[in-house]
């Protein structure tokens, strides 16, 4: 059974921090957020099936979003 989730979004030009600030705000814990190369956020949540959508102001394309199993840490 999936534990784990991969959220990924690619924000609209220019508004990358505006995306992660929301992210911050509506994304429920424990999750790790990143930010990445070509205006990317991502975002792994423990114990989450889904995430809410942003603002569509805010993207560039749509979120994907991964299920994953938590192997092991390291």
């Amino acid at each position: 059974m999936a534990d784990t989730l991969m959220w990924e979004v690619r924000a609209a030009p220019g508004r990358r921090s505006e995306l992660a600030s929301w992210v911050v705000e509506h994304v429920p814990g424990p999750a790790e957020v990143y930010l990445g190369g070509q205006d990317r956020v991502v975002v792994i949540a423990r114990g989450a099936s889904r995430l809410p959508e942003p603002p569509p102001e805010l993207l560039a394309r749509p979120v994907a979003q991964w299920p994953f199993t938590h192997h092991r840490s390291l």
